[in-house]
């Protein structure tokens, strides 16, 4: 048993340190894709072992999952399926085969089914030994990239989703032309604007896309057409869904009489084609409302732009996603300009040795020398009289490299020839200068090769719009009906035995006023209780401008109370007093208008109790005495006196 004692103070303290480092691994090393490739690590070590058996031919897709374990220290599924995911993007890999659909849905057949290749795409933008930053394998035996030498925003163009420990990323897909011309665009210091594009086409508003900083949203809907008469065409339907759960979604909606729709056919096979059939007299319009209202047809999608940078996860919009890997692509061409420039360098260097080495005969030199010191150093003394023409100095590698000349090519080295390679050499070398110089200029001629090779078929396939939220309760189908049981004080659907109210539908609120004065607004159900004998129960809606009229007495034995009011905001299931609320008053006239012209219109008669000792016990009452108020108003007095009856004043009342 160990001596060393414990670090960790208390089990407390040892779960929390271990739970940071599992943490930590699965952000930076499974679920975060980084920066400067934007590439998860198992996608990243996917790519490079099929860099490594890349021959130009396709290899089976089991082949290159076995290869990538060597490199991944996970199960040959993760790896499997982070391939299929790749190639379903059709940027980085070239595919054959069945590999799944993304618009349905289906898998992609197994790996030892399908095969795969790099594109040539992925072959220019994506590797380069001689700019990676190598480190070694999980069990030391192999050398794999820390990231790929990616010379595009390959973040930005494939997007990903990704789930951690106590972090999420979810950068949506971008324009492959768009992300280039904006790249152009951040090299000239030139204002650019990014929004995402989806595979899946459809119609998109991205006017809350924030750059796709945590906190904004995107609306995408399905592109759905009127066929003709009584059919929809879904043609696109919306990221993140695939047609057969945009299908049930709609079942779902119909079989909660959300819709009307009488059946739904699915005949998707490259493309999206989804014909909906409308009912007889159903009004299309009103229908592909309802689907973006209750079905998947119109989905809302968070954005969450999170990356690994040096070594940490930051969150990042993607404009500046795009500024940084667009800086990085240039650093890496400088970099690869002056790799090229030094083997360049040594080419002409070594170029030049060797026709001074043939053309003055130097190899006879070494004839008579009997040790190879004495051989280097023949070379090297019949050198020093042309090594003023040379660029730098002559090493040891140099001479040895010259004792290796075989002699059929002195025999046939050709002096005008050499002096030909030499001059190209050299026109490469000021090419290459005149580039580092001029490196951003350079930059962007790169790019805008780049767009036109790769980035003629990859239009913008989603539709930028902007359309509002459609409203629920305006397009739901009104498929039931509200009764209501005046006796025992219940309303509902389910009630059909008894009066009915009017039609509504299951997202419908029920607004309830009670003889005693109070109101409430009550989410329809198939029975609720309403209180007995209500004045009013009635669907609520709220762009309905009504004026309610009311004359109530305050208490048992109190004022006559009469008001005018509007019902405004309300709070659902909370009740409201219209009243005094003093116990025992009691609604004696109740009275709903739709127009403030019809509610002044009104003329009553008040006529009360006999035995008061009063001259005249009727009194006229016009309603356009009263303002207007809102609900909690207690109104102004009619009289103090007992009413027996409110009555109607005749048509030819003049007061």
């Amino acid at each position: 048993m160990s001596n060393e004692p414990d670090k960790h103070a208390s089990l407390g303290a040892m779960y929390s340190d271990y739970f940071l480092d599992y943490a930590s691994y699965v952000i930076l090393e499974r679920a975060v894709p980084h920066l400067h490739d934007g590439l998860k690590p198992v996608q990243r070590r996917i790519l490079h072992s099929m860099r490594e058996l890349d021959d130009g031919r396709y290899n089976k897709v089991a082949n290159v999952v076995g290869n990538t374990m060597k490199y991944h220290p996970h199960g040959d599924q993760s790896i499997g399926d982070a391939m299929v995911q790749i190639g379903q993007k059709d940027l980085m890999i070239d595919t054959q085969g069945n590999w799944g659909n993304t618009l349905t849905g289906d898998g992609a057949a197994a790996p030892r089914y399908i095969e795969a290749r790099l594109t040539k795409f992925a072959l220019e933008v994506a590797f380069n030994p001689k700019t990676t930053h190598w480190l070694p394998s999980y069990d030391g035996r192999n050398q794999e990239p820390l990231t790929l030498p990616m010379k595009f925003p390959l973040l930005l163009a494939q997007g990903v989703e990704g789930i951690a420990v106590g972090l999420a990323c979810k950068i949506l897909p971008h324009n492959f032309n768009e992300l280039v011309g904006a790249a152009i665009a951040h090299l000239r210091n030139q204002p650019f604007e990014l929004v995402p594009d989806f595979p899946t086409g459809g119609i998109m508003d991205a006017s809350e896309y924030r750059d796709g900083i945590r906190g904004g949203k995107i609306r995408v809907r399905a592109r759905i057409g009127i066929e003709k008469k009584g059919i929809l065409r879904i043609t696109e339907i919306p990221f993140g869904t695939t047609t057969g759960g945009l299908m049930d979604s709609v079942v779902n909606a119909a079989d909660k009489n959300k819709i009307k729709i009488q059946k739904i056919e699915d005949n998707t096979a490259a493309h999206a084609d989804i014909l909906v059939y409308l009912p007889s007299g159903a009004d299309a319009e009103n229908t592909r409302d309802a689907l973006y209202a209750f079905t998947d047809c119109e989905l809302s999608i968070s954005p969450n732009s999170g990356t690994i940078v040096d070594g940490k996860p930051v969150f990042l919009g993607a404009t500046e996603i795009l500024r940084r890997t667009t800086d990085l692509t240039k650093e890496l061409l400088r970099r690869e300009l002056e790799i090229r420039l030094s083997e360049l360098g040594d080419k002409w260097h070594f170029s030049s040795l060797e026709k001074i080495f043939i053309e003055n005969r130097i190899y006879r030199d070494i004839e008579e020398a009997e040790t190879w010191e004495a051989v280097l150093k023949a070379i090297d003394d019949g050198l020093k009289p042309f090594k003023k023409l040379l660029r730098r100095e002559v090493t040891e590698e140099d001479l040895v490299r010259l004792t290796e000349i075989r002699i059929k090519r002195i025999s046939k080295f050709n002096s005008f020839k050499a002096d030909e390679e030499i001059k190209a050499i050299e026109d490469e070398i000021e090419e290459a200068e005149k580039n580092l110089r001029n490196l951003t200029r350079y930059t962007i001629r790169w790019y805008e090769q780049l767009g036109k090779k790769y980035g003629k078929d990859r239009q913008r396939l989603t539709e930028i719009s902007s359309f509002e939220r459609v409203d629920r309760t305006q397009v739901v189908a009104a498929t039931e009906t509200l009764y209501l049981d005046t006796k025992n004080g219940f309303a509902g659907t389910s009630l059909k035995k008894e009066e009915a109210v009017e039609k509504c539908s299951m997202l419908d609120d029920i607004i309830v006023f009670s003889a005693d004065g109070k109101m409430k607004v009550i989410k329809v159900a198939d029975k609720f209780f309403v209180g007995p004998r209500p004045l009013r129960v009635a669907v609520f809606r709220k762009d309905e401008d009504m004026i309610y009229s009311m004359i109530y007495r305050d208490g048992r034995n109190g004022n006559i109370m009469a008001k005018r009011f509007t019902v405004g905001g309300i709070t659902r299931d909370k009740e409201y007093e219209l009243t005094k609320g003093t116990k025992g008053s009691k609604v004696l006239y109740f009275k709903v208008h739709t127009s403030n012209e019809e509610s002044s219109a009104q003329m009553l008669m008040i006529h009360m109790k006999s035995g008061l000792g009063l001259r005249n016990l009727v009194r006229p009452l016009h309603f356009a005495e009263f303002g207007i108020k809102g609900r909690g108003s207690q109104g102004n007095i009619v009289t103090k006196h007992s009413v027996e009856k409110i009555l109607i004043a005749p048509k030819d009342y003049t007061p």
